[in-house]
C-alpha cells in the first residue's frame, strides 16, 4: 500500500463552485486508474482540509499524479484555489488494525497461542 497525504488550505477569495466541480472530476478520474485503493477527505474546525488517498502501491500513486488531466487541475490549484499546501508520500507503511466487534483471541480462546 502507498499513501497520499494532501493537507491544505483555500483562499479566501475561492471559486466554490469551481473548485467542487474539480474536486469532484479528479475523485472520480483518480476511481478509474490502476491500482487507486480508496479517497477520504476531512475538514477541520479551523478549515485546514485532509485529504488521504490509499493506491496499491508506488508506482500507481505516481502515475496518477503523472496524468495530464491531473496535472492541468493542480495548476488551477495553485493558482486559484490553494493558500497553501503540503503533500505527504508514505511508502513504508505500517498498518495496526482494531474492531471492538471482533472478538480477541485472548478473550475467548483458552488455548495457548501457536
Amino acid at each position: 500500500m502507498f499513501l497520499v497525504v494532501f493537507r491544505n488550505r483555500k483562499r479566501a477569495d475561492i471559486d466554490s463552485g469551481a473548485y467542487a466541480a474539480d474536486a469532484a472530476a479528479m475523485e472520480r478520474l483518480a476511481q478509474a486508474q490502476p491500482g487507486f485503493l480508496s479517497f477520504k477527505s476531512y475538514t477541520a474546525d479551523d478549515g485546514e482540509v485532509v485529504a488521504i488517498s490509499e493506491w496499491a502501491d508506488e508506482a500507481a500513486a505516481r502515475a496518477w499524479g503523472r496524468l495530464e488531466e491531473h496535472r492541468g487541475v493542480q495548476r488551477r490549484g495553485r493558482a486559484e484555489y490553494y493558500a497553501d499546501y503540503t503533500l505527504f508520500a508514505c511508502g513504508d507503511v505500517r498498518v495496526h488494525r482494531f474492531a471492538a466487534d471482533r472478538p480477541h483471541p485472548s478473550r475467548n480462546d483458552t488455548r495457548p497461542a501457536a
